[in-house]
């Protein structure tokens, strides 16, 4: 497949598996995937200088739409020669399209879904977090079929985003991949709310097409349709025949990661091989593997960076709580197996220091080692598809979590 200025090329070195090898070129450099792309939602991965997050392996960041929109504005980064220029970025960069935030404004408000409950609300439930459902906010956003009226959180004002507006503002952030403006729907929807909104998506993913001006840019068009077999079948199907540039997956995945494997089952298949796939939200290592497996490019979550700022920390064998007493006299890494700087020059007990004393070098200290740790885990990820070996990482990795996983899919 080739496009203006931005190209995609995939290699199965195992014809008998969906997992593939790919390149995605655009004008900022060449994203080998699979490939974690690291969050930086108001123009800055927190805590991290740009060149930090290159060290670590990262080669793309994806930055928030709604969020800049709001602050600074899109006129404000446009004359800094877009993002790259404004936050200094050199890398290949993705922005979504404010859809998950107009989202979280509304039903996910509502509902509780968001920061009380995560993505599975069935495994939030078992590891004791506030059920879902549970929300105790109104609605700060209203859809229509024309677009979305919400109010903002910086400073209360009535704002509105259409496919026009969210193309329009994209365009001026200059990422050199965006995402059609959609609504994404909640595992609590009923299937017939889940089909008005993918109706919407599929009438907005074409709005957003007529609305493109640049050539240099991608647009990838986004997949919904909940966790109800044949609407996320239609919205594939319907989606992959419009002329985008890549393709997402999007909205509920379900109430749990069983359910996420079933949703790529059944939208994957009708999604052009030649075309690149992105995941939205998904970034926990268990899970990458069930979406490599299913053909899956690249991914996006805050999860890394944002545990990383609580203090919860990625090891081989599962997260830790620095903050917890049995690390205030511990002299080992993180991690004993891992290479990241922090790791290498400071120990547990000082990373708990820092957190209870509530000094910003522990934030940076834990960003770094969580971000290493999803890169690293993402290099080897794409060593073993090469390799051959990819089943096998599987069951290291995620014997040493103890991790539930989905099942793979098996040889054709």
């Amino acid at each position: 497949m080739t496009m203006a200025r931005v190209s995609f090329e995939a290699q199965y070195p195992d014809p008998r598996l969906p997992a593939r090898l790919g390149r995605l070129v655009t004008p900022h450099g060449t994203l080998e995937t699979p490939a974690f792309t690291v969050v930086g939602t108001q123009a800055t991965v927190k805590g991290l200088l740009p060149a930090q997050v290159t060290q670590l392996g990262a080669q793309a960041v994806l930055c928030n739409t709604y969020h800049l929109y709001l602050r600074p504005g899109p006129d404000i980064v446009a004359a800094h020669g877009g993002l790259h220029g404004f936050m200094q970025w050199p890398g290949p960069m993705f922005t979504d399209s404010g859809g998950y935030q107009v989202f979280s404004l509304g039903s996910g408000m509502e509902q509780g879904i968001g920061k009380l409950v995560g993505t599975f609300p069935d495994e939030d439930v078992s590891r004791g977090r506030r059920p879902a459902g549970a929300g105790s906010h109104g609605k700060l956003s209203r859809v229509d079929d024309d677009g979305v009226t919400f109010r903002s959180h910086v400073d209360g004002s009535t704002q509105r985003l259409t496919p026009e507006r969210s193309i329009e503002i994209q365009e001026k952030l200059g990422a050199d991949v965006i995402l059609a403006f959609d609504e994404p729907t909640s595992p609590l929807d009923d299937e017939e709310y889940t089909r008005q909104a993918m109706g919407r998506t599929h009438r907005w993913a074409e709005r957003c097409l007529s609305a493109r001006r640049r050539p240099d840019q991608a647009l990838y068009g986004v997949v919904q349709g909940g966790a109800y077999q044949a609407l996320r079948e239609e919205s594939a199907a319907f989606i992959a025949g419009l002329p985008f540039d890549g393709f997402a997956i999007g909205g509920s995945l379900g109430r749990s990661k069983q359910d996420m494997a079933k949703v790529l089952d059944w939208s994957v298949p009708s999604l052009p091989a030649d075309w690149p796939r992105h995941m939205l939200g998904i970034g926990e290592p268990e899970d990458f593997f069930a979406c490599v497996e299913r053909g899956i490019d690249t991914f996006d979550c805050v999860a890394p960076t944002r545990l990383a700022r609580h203090g919860v920390l990625y090891t081989a064998t599962g997260r830790i709580t620095i903050t917890q007493a049995r690390f205030r006299e511990d002299r080992g890494p993180i991690d004993a197996g891992c290479a990241c700087s922090t790791c290498r020059d400071f120990t547990r007990a000082y990373l708990r220091h820092l957190f209870v004393a509530d000094e910003l070098l522990g934030y940076v200290l834990a960003t770094i080692h969580n971000l290493h740790a999803i890169l690293n885990l993402m290099a080897r990820i794409r060593a073993a598809i090469a390799a051959g070996t990819l089943q096998a990482l599987k069951a290291d990795v995620l014997g040493r979590l103890g991790a539930a996983a989905p099942e793979g899919v098996a040889h054709a």
